[in-house]
C-alpha cells in the first residue's frame, strides 16, 4: 500500500486504527510521514502520561513501552538476535544512521547496533521519540541493580531504581559506591529481606523524592527510614514494626518545621500487629474537622507508579477529620489510620500522611 495517495483525511482514519509501534515504524520512512502522523494523532498522544525503557534481565537494552491500563504497549525495542529474519532497513535518526529490523509480524521496529555504539544509537534514537510524541510526556528510565547497565545521558529523563536485596546481602559499600557514583535516581524501589540500618544518612536511597521500601520476612522496619527521607512521596509496607515512637517523632519533626519540607505523601502499611491510633494521634496534637462537615480529600500526583498496569496515576485518597499544623507556615497534613482493609497480597493496617499546599485557614475554609 502506497500511502502517499491517499489524502490526508483518509490517512488519519488509517493512523486511527493503527498500533502506536505500526505508527512509529511507519514514521522512519520519512520526515513529511512522522510529521503527518504528529499532526493526525496529536489528540491520542496527549493522552500518553509517560514513555518508560525497561532496563533488566530480560530486557538490556531496554524495551519501550507505554504503560497504561492494559499493561505494555510496546514501541520499539534496541535490539534483535534474529538478523536476517525480516532483512535490515538504514534509516537517519537525528542525524545519525541506524540499523532497524521488523517484528512481531513487522508491527515494531528494532534497531541494530554494536556495543561500542549503544550509547550513541540510544541517544539519537530518544530524541527522536521526544520529538515524536513530544515534552508534555514523562520519560522514565527503569533499571535493577547488580546487573552492568550503562546510565546514558538523556533529555527529559527521569531515572529510576529498583533493588532486590535477600537476607545473605553484605554488598552495602558497594551499593554505597554504585548509587554515590551514579546518576541521581529520582525513584527508587527497595524490596529487602535485611534491615536498612546500614545506608549512610546522607545516601541517595533517602535523598529519592520516591521511595518504596517493602520489608521481607518479618524484619522490623529500620527508623533510619523515616528519619532520613528528604523526598516527596514515601511508602514503606511490613510485617510488624516494633512501637510507634518512630512515627510520631517523623510527625512532630515535621510540625515543627525541623524536617521534611518536601513531603507529599506517606503511607506505612502494616500486615500484622495493632497501630495504636489513640495514642498516636494524642502525641502528635492531633486537631479534628468539626463533626458536621465533610473533609475535604488529599490526593497527589504519583513522582512514579511502579505498577505495569497504571490505572491510577495519583495517591491514595486520604479522607481524615484529623490534621496537624506546620508552625513554620501554618501548612495542615490530614492524618488518616485505616483499620484491616484489603489490598495487594492481604489485608492490612494503614497510616497515611497527606501534607496540603494550603494554610489552616485556607484548609478550613474547603469545607464553608
Amino acid at each position: 500500500m502506497i500511502l502517499s495517495k491517499y489524502p490526508n483525511l483518509v490517512l488519519k482514519e488509517i493512523f486511527d486504527h493503527l498500533e502506536l509501534s505500526e505508527l512509529f515504524v511507519l514514521s522512519l520512512g520519512s520526515k513529511n510521514m512522522k510529521n503527518l502522523i504528529k499532526w493526525s494523532q496529536k489528540e491520542r498522544f496527549k493522552t500518553i502520561r509517560s514513555i518508560e525503557y525497561l532496563c533488566n534481565n530480560i530486557s538490556q537494552p531496554p524495551l519501550v513501552y507505554i504503560p497504561s491500563k492494559r499493561g505494555m504497549e510496546s514501541i520499539m525495542d534496541f535490539w534483535n538476535p534474529k538478523k536476517d529474519k525480516y532483512g535490515i532497513f538504514q534509516v537517519n535518526v537525528s542525524g545519525k544512521m541506524i540499523d532497524f529490523q521488523l517484528c512481531n509480524n513487522k508491527k515494531k521496529a528494532m534497531a541494530r547496533f554494536e556495543d561500542s555504539d549503544k550509547e550513541s544509537v540510544i541517544e539519537s534514537i530518544h530524541d527522536y521519540i521526544l520529538d515524536f510524541f513530544g515534552r508534555s510526556v514523562q520519560y522514565f528510565w527503569s533499571i535493577d541493580y547488580f546487573k552492568h547497565y550503562s546510565i546514558p545521558k538523556l533529555q527529559n529523563v527521569t531515572f529510576c531504581l529498583e533493588m532486590c536485596l535477600d537476607e545473605d546481602f553484605r554488598g552495602w559499600k558497594k551499593l554505597e559506591t554504585f548509587l554515590s557514583s551514579t546518576s541521581f535516581f529520582k525513584c527508587i524501589k527497595l524490596e529487602t529481606a535485611v534491615t536498612t540500618e546500614p545506608f549512610h544518612p546522607e545516601s541517595k536511597v533517602y535523598q529519592a523524592e520516591s521511595l518504596l521500601i517493602i520489608q521481607l520476612r518479618d524484619i522490623v522496619p529500620s527508623p533510619a527510614i523515616l528519619r532520613h527521607f528528604k523526598g516527596r512521596q514515601l511508602t514503606i509496607t511490613c510485617d510488624r514494626w516494633e512501637n510507634s515512637e518512630d512515627l510520631i517523632e517523623f510527625v512532630n519533626k515535621w510540625k515543627s518545621g525541623e524536617a521534611y519540607p518536601k513531603l507529599e505523601y506517606l503511607k506505612f502499611e502494616l500486615k500484622n500487629g495493632e497501630i495504636p491510633e489513640d495514642q498516636i494521634l494524642n502525641e502528635i496534637g492531633a486537631k479534628y474537622i468539626d463533626a458536621f462537615k465533610k473533609p475535604p480529600t488529599h490526593t497527589v500526583p504519583k513522582v512514579y507508579d511502579w505498577h505495569l498496569q497504571h490505572t491510577e496515576p495519583n495517591t491514595d485518597p486520604i479522607t481524615s477529620r484529623a490534621y496537624v499544623v506546620r508552625q513554620s507556615d501554618n501548612r495542615v497534613a490530614s492524618i488518616l489510620i485505616e483499620d484491616f482493609k484489603f489490598s495487594f497480597g492481604g489485608w492490612s493496617k494503614s497510616i497515611y500522611f497527606g501534607v496540603w499546599n494550603k494554610t489552616e485557614e485556607e484548609f478550613l475554609k474547603m469545607m464553608d
